[in-house]
């Protein structure tokens, strides 16, 4: 376990974890992790990102986050919202 006597409050990290997702999983199904080992990888995929998306929408910046992913996803544009920002342009 890495520790030092006043140390973790910088934003720098040295130590990388190998099951970041697993614990998600985990911790969003309250499963053990031998569960998250026999599941199949499609269903462990589906609900990594499930823990993700709920975990991100706990705070004001994950749900920022999300919109801004939201956003990059569309492909057609609003053209509602276009037309209100042409006619604020055009007074």
């Amino acid at each position: 376990m890495p520790y030092y006597p006043g140390g973790g409050s910088g934003d720098e990290v040295h130590y990388r974890l190998n099951t970041k997702g697993e614990k998600l999983v985990i911790d969003y199904l309250n499963i053990t992790i031998f569960d998250v080992q026999e599941m199949p990888i499609d269903l462990y995929l589906y609900f990594m990102r499930e823990a993700n998306i709920h975990k991100l929408m706990q705070t004001k910046e994950g749900r920022e986050y999300l919109d801004n992913c939201w956003r990059m996803e569309q492909t057609k544009p609003d053209r509602k919202k276009l037309r209100e920002k042409m006619r604020k342009g055009e007074r």
